[in-house]
């Protein structure tokens, strides 16, 4: 496998300040209902065991390298073979109308808004968009998790609309967080049947932070719930976590939708899915609302750098906050909405590049 970390350089510095910033606003997060991340977060211990990976000039093994250790997870950012368009060969026959894209579909971080992801995914397969890599951060990963597993748009749908948040709220006392943050990550392991992360029907990504020093880290093998509760670990909302001796915190607070994670997977064309909240118009009248707001500035920072890299970008128009799972239904619908009104442009563009594969790489 794979094994480095990743960085955004332009805002490598501001992901460092994010990360422990969060420590401070983590009671504004809960007050604004990033607690509902309750719902889209947690962790298990169970699952195939499996060695955690160094980090080149991170102090680990040498890219490649898989260090056994506890955890039950590796580390797997990092670049792919391929990509550029020169390495495609069109079989005999081919067009450039089937010229072979691969398509990478990035999900981001939101909680309850979440929801949203499953509404893109069902208009992806209606329109008959195969979706080749997955990569997810936060609320993203566990409904990436979901669908790389195999379930399909109106499987996701199903569960979404039937399952009860009140099941992942894990309250802790003491300690460095409000929730332990395993009730979830257990519920997908089962709900997966304990498969292991490369065992999943699509290549699958999730995107962490490293507390210590605010890199980015890409997990792409072993247990996939303490993947997700790693991805989703709000500081101070939720536990840290610990992967070979390593701890991880939310991936949102320096990858919120990790377009540059799928594209180093093998993705050439990336569908990027932001679900963010809009800063403007949000109150600012007390501590908490200050403090949430410097929160949502600081993400979307970073974000402007990343999705300004990916092919196309949806921004479903959700209006319902991070912690309203009664709205999941609202949520899908906007998704749904999203995706259909960028079909013109997502068609556009992947005709273009599988055009421009063609172009460079004629059929034998």
């Amino acid at each position: 496998m794979k094994n480095t970390s990743f960085n955004i350089p332009e805002c490598a510095g501001l992901g460092r300040r994010f990360v422990f910033a969060a420590v401070t606003v983590a009671f504004a997060a809960l007050a604004s209902g990033c607690a509902g991340l309750g719902g889209a977060a947690g962790g298990s211990t169970g699952g195939a065991p499996i060695g955690t990976a160094g980090a080149a000039g991170s102090g680990g093994a040498g890219a490649g390298a898989v260090v056994p250790g506890p955890g039950g997870v590796a580390a797997v950012p990092g670049s792919v073979p391929g990509g550029p368009a020169g390495t495609v060969v069109l079989p005999a026959g081919a067009s450039a109308a089937h010229a072979p894209v691969r398509v990478g579909l990035a999900l981001g971080g939101g909680a309850a808004r979440g929801f949203a992801h499953i509404g893109v995914i069902k208009v992806l397969e209606a329109q008959g968009i195969t979706v080749d890599y997955i990569a997810g951060t936060s609320a993203g990963s566990v409904v990436g998790s979901l669908y790389a597993s195999g379930l399909d748009g109106y499987g996701l749908q199903q569960m979404a609309l039937t399952m009860d948040e009140s099941l992942f709220a894990d309250w802790t006392f003491g300690g460095r967080s409000m929730f332990r943050g395993e009730a979830i990550a257990t519920w997908i392991n089962r709900t997966l049947g304990n498969k292991s992360i490369e065992q999943l029907k699509r290549p699958f990504g999730i995107v962490a932070t490293r507390l210590s020093n605010g890199e980015g880290a890409l997990f792409q093998r072993g247990n996939v719930g303490t993947a997700v509760r790693a991805s989703s670990a709000v500081p101070g909302v939720f536990s840290p976590v610990t992967i070979g001796g390593v701890e991880y915190v939310d991936g949102g607070l320096t990858s919120p939708v990790p377009v540059r994670a799928v594209r180093r997977m093998g993705a050439d064309f990336v569908i990027a899915v932001d679900i963010s909240t809009d800063p403007v118009g949000q109150p600012t009248s007390s501590v908490t609302d200050l403090l949430l707001q410097t929160f949502t500035i600081m993400g979307k920072s970073i974000n402007r750098f990343e999705l300004g890299e990916a092919d196309v970008v949806i921004r479903p128009p959700i209006t319902s906050g991070s912690a309203d799972f009664g709205a999941r239904h609202q949520a899908i619908l906007a998704g749904e909405k999203a995706a259909t009104a960028a079909l013109p442009e997502l068609r556009q563009k992947l005709a273009a590049r599988r055009a421009g594969l063609a172009a460079v790489v004629p059929a034998r």
